[in-house]
């Protein structure tokens, strides 16, 4: 029996890393840094540009890692452009704008794909309100915004709410309108059936226009809690309201929860993948207990949505350890996005080491890159997530090579999964 025991401990994973974690670490990196990286979440655009987002960022409090003291972004200045400071007080950072401006006038249309080039980056997903003339298609794919559906009605109880809302909602009334606009609509439809079409004709056409996705920001607006109305209540609901008055909260998440739901089935008809913002969001008043993401469980679990890819951006964060259990049905994956940037790399490795070790084929990469203003743009913040990323990877890889959990060959297949591979065959044909 004892014997029998040693046999098997042979072959058994150990539980704390060896010496030979550095070495391991020195020795995947630079393997890790040569694979092209497909980018599952970023919005990329300049700062003046206001349709690098369906919303816009209200005055709120920052992590650590996310404030402009932070000096990482001056290595990133330097890295991408040269930057000759060390630091990014206001008078040294007019360089910066200068140097960008030259450039974009220079590059024109290759500005974003030459900053793609120096961080290794293949493609990636532009989730914006429209896409910009100055992202090139083949590199940049559109994941284009859908929470606008759900708020057709007089919103000034859901505005006054808090200072976040007065932002948001103004904003979403603002799409729906432009989507409208898009369809040839000057109002609404007063039929509800008319008011579906809209909403499919207008997935449809952005699926023509190189759209692989739609996008949920629900988590800013409401409680991520779905219930399952019927079509009679959702419809009642409209005909009363779209023409004027303000339904009670109740008659809004009832229309909503409807509408929630018919967009996730048209995802499905349409071969539209479906993200989700599944973790912590800006502003004072973003209510994380309601944006819980296994608030989905029961709509990500439901088997009429079998079909229809789900991909949790963000990854669920702070809640990532259960998130990647419900990774564990075959159509849902989780994005890295925004993670890799609120925490360091020392503790990004923790949450991927996780992830690698449940359910590696369903996690992707994301840098979630965003222009938060002239000084520090999306080209800084795709350094950091790339960087992040990268380390965070051959860190928590070479633990597990320590450990016997995985060879090099299966870390770096892994790897190679994470970065690029695992999102890719989500959109056959229409990423590479």
């Amino acid at each position: 029996m004892i014997c029998g025991l040693s046999a098997i401990a042979v072959g058994q994973a150990r539980p704390l890393p060896g010496p030979d974690v550095q070495q391991t670490y020195e020795r995947l990196l630079p393997q890790i840094e040569q694979i092209p990286l497909f980018d599952h979440h970023a919005h990329p655009g300049f700062s003046d540009d206001p349709d690098v987002d369906a919303m816009a960022a209200p005055p709120g409090s920052a992590a650590l890692r996310e404030r402009d003291t932070n000096p990482e972004l001056v290595s990133a200045a330097k890295a991408l452009f040269g930057y000759p400071y060390d630091d990014l007080s206001p008078e040294h950072a007019k360089w910066l704008v200068q140097k960008k401006a030259e450039l974009k006038k220079q590059r024109g249309n290759a500005y974003f794909p030459d900053i793609l080039d120096k961080l290794n980056i293949e493609q990636g997903v532009a989730n914006r309100a429209m896409m910009a003339d100055y992202l090139d298609p083949k590199r940049f794919v559109w994941v284009f915004f859908v929470d606008s559906f759900m708020w057709p009605f007089d919103n000034q109880r859901e505005r006054s709410r808090n200072a976040d809302e007065e932002v948001y909602i103004p904003l979403q009334e603002k799409m729906l309108h432009r989507w409208m606009q898009q369809e040839g609509l000057s109002k609404l439809p007063t039929d509800f059936a008319e008011y579906l079409k809209f909403v499919s004709r207008t997935l449809e056409d952005n699926q023509k226009k190189g759209g692989i996705a739609m996008k949920f920001e629900v988590a800013y607006f409401r409680s991520t809690k779905f219930s399952d109305p019927n079509r009679e209540d959702a419809e009642d609901i409209y005909q009363r309201f779209v023409a004027g008055g303000i339904p009670s909260k109740e008659e809004y998440r009832t229309f909503q929860d409807f509408m929630f739901r018919y967009l996730i089935r048209e995802g499905g008809r349409l071969h539209l993948a479906v993200h989700v913002h599944s973790a912590v969001g800006i502003g004072d008043y973003f209510n994380l207990s309601e944006s819980n993401i296994m608030n989905l469980e029961n709509i990500l679990r439901d088997p009429r949505y079998s079909s229809v890819t789900f991909v949790m951006i963000h990854g669920g964060y702070p809640y990532d350890r259960q998130a990647i259990w419900l990774a564990s049905a075959k159509n849902v994956y989780l994005d890295s996005s925004e993670t890799e940037i609120l925490l360091y790399p020392s503790q990004f490795k923790n949450t991927l080491k996780l992830w690698l070790e449940t359910f590696p084929e369903k996690i992707t990469f994301g840098t979630d890159a965003f222009p938060y203003n002239d000084v520090l743009g999306a080209e800084e913040s795709y350094w950091l997530g790339v960087q992040s990323s990268r380390t965070a990877l051959a860190a928590a890889l070479a633990e597990m090579i320590s450990t016997g959990e995985v060879n090099e060959a299966q870390a770096l297949q892994m790897a190679h999964g994470y970065l690029h591979d695992n999102a890719v065959k989500l959109y056959p044909g229409k990423v590479h």
